[in-house]
């Protein structure tokens, strides 16, 4: 058995390498630990993070943590990295993805429902872009496909889990406050910080 001082070493080497949050089990595995003291040293390591005002920070998305960058250092990053092409999601493709979010897993025929329209295509592109997934298949006549949102929407939203997601007048309040500030509609940058 590691000393916490050497796993919590080996689990800021292995989030640094893995390139995709590292997934618990994964982590315990290699370590030959406990899952429950592998999450605990994670955590650890997330607070110390966060106490210490470094500009790195650990993220924990569905029991997996990776490194990402503190939100208050994106105007340094967007100086780096400018120009910068941004990539952003069209209006239909965030209704369908909220859609999904708040109402998974669903259909396309209840995602064409609420908005009145098809939308094969946006769920096609979301899904693209890895922000969607099919997760198998409803009860219902035809045994139709089911949608999800994945890991990666999360990770691109700065969500934990779903159950962070905003309650709908917080959302408005969020759109109100994103317009406010200059951006207009609704928009994910891609290529831009996590």
């Amino acid at each position: 058995m590691y000393s916490n001082k050497t796993m919590k070493s080996a689990l800021e080497t292995m989030m640094f390498m893995w390139g995709e949050p590292l997934e618990v089990r994964d982590a315990a595995e290699v370590l030959e630990a406990d899952k429950n003291v592998i999450r605990g040293l994670f955590r650890e390591l997330q607070a110390e993070y966060e106490q210490e005002g470094r500009g790195i920070r650990i993220r924990e998305v569905d029991d997996a943590f990776s490194f990402v960058t503190l939100a208050e250092n994106d105007m340094f990053l967007k100086k780096l990295c400018t120009p910068v092409r941004v990539r952003r999601l069209s209006q239909a493709a965030l209704e369908v993805l909220a859609i999904i979010a708040y109402r998974q897993p669903v259909t396309r025929s209840e995602i064409d429902s609420i908005r009145g329209i098809k939308s094969e295509r946006v769920i096609d592109g979301l899904i693209d872009k890895g922000l969607v997934e099919i997760s198998g298949r409803s009860e219902g006549v035809g045994r139709p496909l089911i949608y999800a949102t994945t890991k990666e929407f999360l990770k691109k939203f700065g969500f934990s889990s779903l159950k962070d997601l905003p309650e709908v007048p917080e959302y408005e309040e969020m759109r109100r406050e994103r317009e406010e500030e200059g951006y207009g509609q609704l928009a994910m940058d891609f290529e831009g910080k996590e």
